[in-house]
């Protein structure tokens, strides 16, 4: 497995980055719609304005989460314990890590 903390700062800046791409979507969709009384909600061309902005959201809100997931992983790193299941204490298996690195538990915990 390749060195944690390399790999969670690396997947820090994926998430920074698709954070800024989703987030400058959502402002060209929010902009893109202002003074257009389109009736968006009976539009047979497709997906209302208003699903693609909740789409758009949800994803913003997901890459938000990861982010502080990332951070809180960082900090297991400098406590020393990152690697240790957050429920009972034990390992966490390095291929749960490897799949995962953000993981705060065992798979036996994470599936209870």
């Amino acid at each position: 497995m390749a060195d944690p903390r390399t790999t969670l700062e690396e997947e820090r800046r994926e998430t920074l980055a698709r954070l800024a791409t989703l987030t400058g979507d959502f402002t060209a969709i929010v902009e893109a719609s202002e003074g257009s009384n389109a009736d968006d909600e009976h539009d047979p061309e497709g997906a209302t304005i208003a699903f693609e902005r909740s789409q758009l959201d949800a994803l913003v809100q997901q890459a938000r989460h990861h982010l502080t997931e990332i951070d809180a992983a960082l900090e297991r790193i400098d406590a020393g314990t990152y690697g240790t299941c957050e429920r009972c204490g034990a390992p966490i298996a390095p291929g749960r890590l490897e799949a995962r690195p953000v993981a705060r538990t065992c798979i036996e915990c994470a599936s209870t």
